[in-house]
């Protein structure tokens, strides 16, 4: 009995003393090397990310990182927003804004695994192209997105629309613009107004109709929530810009009569019906120089920065 348990003791003690040693080479090996940061360690996944070593369901693994481009992207725009509303407004500067260095790797990689994931090509590249202000600013990287969607499916007019519209709004690279537009009316079943989209962008810049069109096209083709509530949006928006026109002219006939510059001295004057509010529902400023803006308070802004006509300085 005794040698028994002399024999049974014997490599109990080898163990236990295999996983002290283990344990004592994990804590001297986290002391030497430091751990990846979060941004790291999702880049290193997403360059494994492409091996079939790695993930043998590759259309699941491109949706998982297609969610996690929409929370990136979501997390960070809030941040930008949380940032702008600081107190006092010099605060703003003592805080750095966000990064979207890895919005087009997780981009690039959801395409990767899924070569024919529409809606990552085309919302992505709307992401990647937001203004710099709240958004990545890189119109360059949504073009690229964009060109890989063409050569994965070359018959499809949208993504030669997309890119038109990224050079158009973003880049206001007109002729570029046109040479998109009408590389997509080109291809089969292409709409009829892509021809004359193509005319108007070189007759003039600054023109709402390809952001309305797109937007509308984009709407009723996404298959996302997070994609058409971005779409609904963004159509919104162009309603707001064409409201604040109208506005202004209410406000610019009230200004001539030398009455104060209120919304209630317009409705008091039968300029308004009452005061007026966004397609989100918020009342529109009217500041003490006369002009109408959006609020910051709206879920609508900021509103994008429209190209302006050519010769308009």
């Amino acid at each position: 009995m005794k040698a028994d348990r002399r024999r049974l003791i014997a490599p109990a003690a080898v163990v236990a003393a295999l996983l002290l040693c283990a344990v004592g080479v994990h804590i001297l090996r986290d002391a030497r090397y430091r751990l990846p940061t979060s941004e790291e360690e999702t880049l290193y996944l997403s360059r494994r990310a492409v091996s079939r070593l790695v993930f043998t369901h590759r259309l699941l693994a491109s949706d998982l990182y297609w969610m996690r481009a929409l929370q990136y992207f979501g997390s960070h725009t809030r941040a930008v927003n949380a940032r702008d509303a600081l107190e006092p407004p010099d605060a703003i500067a003592a805080v750095p804004p966000p990064s979207f260095d890895l919005l087009y790797p997780l981009l690039d990689i959801t395409t990767t695994l899924d070569p024919h994931f529409r809606i990552a090509y085309r919302f992505g590249s709307i992401f990647l192209s937001e203004p710099g202000t709240h958004g990545p600013g890189r119109p360059d990287l949504a073009v690229a997105l964009l060109q890989k969607a063409v050569a994965a499916m070359p018959d499809q007019w949208q993504y030669w629309h997309d890119i038109g519209f990224v050079y158009y709004w973003s880049s206001h690279d007109y002729i570029k613009a046109a040479e998109a537009f009408n590389r997509a009316a080109d291809l089969p079943h292409a709409p009829w107004w892509l021809r004359s989209l193509a005319a108007t962008t070189l007759a003039k810049g600054g023109q709402r109709v390809a952001s309305r069109m797109l937007w509308t096209e984009m709407l009723a083709s996404a298959a996302d929530e997070r994609a058409r509530d971005a779409a609904a949006t963004k159509l919104r928006q162009l309603d707001a810009l064409e409201q604040i026109e109208l506005l202004q002219a209410r406000v610019d006939q009230h200004a001539a009569t030398g009455h104060p510059l209120t919304w209630r001295a317009l409705v008091a004057g039968g300029l308004l019906r009452g005061i007026p509010r966004d397609p989100a529902g918020v009342p529109y400023e009217l500041g003490d120089d006369g002009r109408v803006t959006l609020s910051t308070s709206s879920p609508l802004f900021p509103l994008p920065v429209e190209p302006k006509p050519r010769g308009v300085s």
